[in-house]
This record gives C-alpha cells, structure tokens and sequence, in this order.
C-alpha cells in the first residue's frame, strides 16, 4: 500500500482533513497515515500539511512537534499539498506577527485590507472572509494544474482567513479569487501544490482535488 501522511503538529482540522483523504482515498492502494511522529511522515509517499489557527503559533509547532525536519524533507523529495495556514506556511514571510516561515515559495503573506469596500450586494467587505467563494484556475505557466483535473473552472470552495498569499513569482499561482481584489487562492512549485481553501469542507469538488492529489505524479 502506498501511504499518504496528514501531519499532526497541534494545529490542524485534523478530524476533517484526515476523513476527507480517507474518503478520496476509498477503493484505492493508498493508505492514510494520521501522522504523530517523525517517523511517520518519512515513511510517507507524499503528506498533507494542513494548517489552522495564527501563523507563528503554527510555526512554532511545527518546530516543537519535532516534524519541521521531515516537513522539510516531504517538501523536497515527494507530492506535499498544504491547506489553509498549512499554505501560507510554504512562503518566506507572513505579516502576521512578523512570522518567518517556511521558504519553500518565495512571497509573503498579507491581511487584507477592504475598509470601506463594498461587495456587489450593498455590503461591505468582512475579515475573516468566511464562506464560499469562486476558484478561478491560473494558467499564466500555460496549462492548468494537473491537480485540478476535472475539477471545472469557477468552481466553489469554502474559506475561512484573514490573510492571504501573494507569491513573488506569479508563476507559482494556481488558482485565483475574488474577494475585494483579486489573490492567489491555490500556490504551486515542482512537487507543491497548496490550497487556501479547505478542500475537507467544500463538498466534491475539495473531494477530488484530494483525490488528485493522491495520484499525482509531479
């Protein structure tokens, strides 16, 4: 069986992020792996880093948790997908308590800003965005990501942050959406593909990029 770890560092909808890989994994060779350990993440074909909560809480641990190291090691040598925080954790920098982070995608994470914006229905702009919203899928490389698959384009997924990522390369962005401007909602590097949304929480179509996921050979 192949083995996908979901990784367990304190800070994570572990419960829903792991029952939704098992549910996408269902009828497959795949293996899901609640990974407490170290250890467990190395014996992985590829992780799922998901993320919640404030960003240097995260970091600090992912760091205390003992998994930075293999985090580490999954990000460059096999298929790692992050969600949510587990996202904004793979760029240089977030302004949210002046956090360094991971520096696996060169960009910052920044809050929004929408005071005084007003959506098309007469209200304003709240923080967090919390709901569905649009996922328009980036092709600025030219095609768009094999982790979409048949997912359509403008499909709906569900969001829940304050802060969201603007990568340095706009070659890294993989999906965009709207929300009192436009930011990237889906990041993508060489073996990365991450996902500001919560794919465990937006039905089907979350459902089968997890499915994707799972059997993408980048």
């Amino acid at each position: 069986m192949k083995k996908v770890a979901v990784v367990d560092y304190g800070m994570g909808n572990l419960r829903s992020v792991t029952q939704a890989v098992v549910h996408a994994a269902a009828g497959s060779d795949v293996e899901v792996v609640w990974a407490r350990t170290p250890q467990e993440v190395m014996d992985a074909e590829r992780v799922v880093l998901p993320g919640q909560g404030g960003m240097r809480d995260c970091m600090r641990e992912l760091v205390d948790s003992d998994m930075f190291d293999a985090v580490m090691h999954a990000a460059a040598h096999k298929p790692l997908m992050g969600v949510c925080v587990g996202m904004q954790m793979l760029l240089d920098h977030s302004e949210e308590l002046d956090t360094p982070c991971l520096g696996l995608i060169p960009g910052e994470v920044v809050k929004f800003d929408l005071v005084g914006q007003i959506q098309p229905d007469g209200s304003r702009y709240k923080v967090p965005q919390m709901g569905w919203n649009q996922v328009w899928q980036d092709t600025t490389n030219g095609a768009r990501h094999p982790v979409w698959g048949e997912v359509p384009d403008g499909s709906y997924f569900y969001f829940v942050h304050s802060y969201y990522t603007r990568p340095s390369d706009a070659r890294h962005s993989a999906g965009v959406t709207d929300y009192g401007q436009r930011f990237s909602s889906a990041i993508a590097r060489d073996n990365i593909f991450a996902t500001q949304f919560h794919p465990e929480k937006s039905a089907v179509h979350g459902l089968a990029l997890y499915r994707n996921f799972l059997h993408w050979n980048p």
